[in-house]
């Protein structure tokens, strides 16, 4: 353990920002696999049924993406927070 994880948030919030990254990757390759207007693209020629693609609702996906972008944001400002307050008891010392 470094003395910035035993003095602040840094690694859980460094771990969330992470995690969100992740979400938002995989919100992205959700919309990216669905067709015009919410529909589903064509199935690919010798896909099994389990290759095929799921119906996207485009609507709840970007939903799922704003949620994630204000999680994100919340977590980079306290992140940030955390930093500036380890930097001014820093130059305190």
């Amino acid at each position: 353990m470094s003395f910035i994880d035993r003095t602040t948030m840094a690694a859980p919030l460094k771990v969330s920002l992470d995690q969100s990254a992740a979400r938002v990757r995989s919100i992205a390759d959700r919309v990216a696999r669905a067709g015009r207007d919410g529909f589903v693209l064509p199935p690919v020629p010798g896909a099994t049924a389990a290759q095929a693609p799921e119906p996207v609702d485009l609507e709840a996906e970007m939903s799922r993406l704003a949620d994630e972008q204000l999680r994100f944001d919340a977590a980079s400002t306290l992140l940030q927070k955390a930093y500036a307050g380890l930097r001014a008891s820093l130059r305190d010392r």
